[in-house]
């Protein structure tokens, strides 16, 4: 399938998973088939998850860019990994204007499993889904690890009070399932302004995205 919306995906995820693990796995084939269905892949320039987003965009036959910083004094912070060898580099001046950049560059998110950096770019990516619902970029969470969680938020905050908030994320468990979902999430979105995606109305008298 030619996609006509979804032309780069920002992949998200743990730094510290070493090449031999599934979570690096299954990044790596995630990427690859999307880059395979011609879109970019965009991440944070680290090891880990990134690298292997970058290492699967180059065997899927495309492109990867990082968006990165060269930061002082921050102890926890992995840095630009010498083996992601993306194709662009966009340096940014710290933390929070990096991860703005990597929200920015990807017309859709795929998160995977990861520690407190992960869980921050998380949170944004799902408050500017809510916030834009309706004209949101699609975002897909990858693994079953995530049916708990959200499970747990809906019960334990008060997110279900809002509504729209349930409704702008996917989970996938499969490669071929993040295609698919980004294949639904293409067709409904037309051609719109500044990459906004349409309402789809589901007959329920709530406007959804899609369903």
């Amino acid at each position: 399938m030619a996609f006509k919306k979804i032309k780069a995906v920002t992949i998200f995820g743990f730094a510290d998973c070493p090449p031999e693990s599934p979570l690096y796995k299954d990044a790596l084939e995630v990427s690859r088939m999307l880059a395979q269905n011609g879109m970019e892949i965009v991440n944070g320039g680290g090891p880990g998850v990134m690298r292997a987003a970058t290492e699967g965009a180059h065997e899927g036959g495309g492109t990867a860019t990082v968006a990165t910083f060269y930061p002082k004094f921050i102890e926890n912070f992995e840095g630009k990994d010498q083996l992601n060898r993306a194709d662009r580099e966009v340096i940014m001046n710290n933390y929070v204007d990096r991860t703005m950049k990597l929200l920015e560059l990807g017309n859709a998110y795929v998160i995977f499993n990861g520690g407190t950096g992960t869980m921050s770019e998380f949170g944004m990516a799902w408050g500017l889904a809510y916030l834009y619902f309706g004209h949101h970029k699609p975002l897909i969470l990858y693994g079953d690890f995530w049916f708990p969680i959200m499970e747990a938020l809906v019960k334990n905050m008060l997110i279900g009070h809002r509504p729209g908030a349930l409704r702008v994320y996917r989970i996938a468990t499969s490669p071929e399932m993040v295609l698919k979902y980004l294949e639904e999430f293409d067709e409904v979105m037309g051609d719109h302004k500044n990459d906004e995606l349409p309402v789809v109305d589901d007959g329920s008298g709530e406007k959804a995205f899609i369903e």
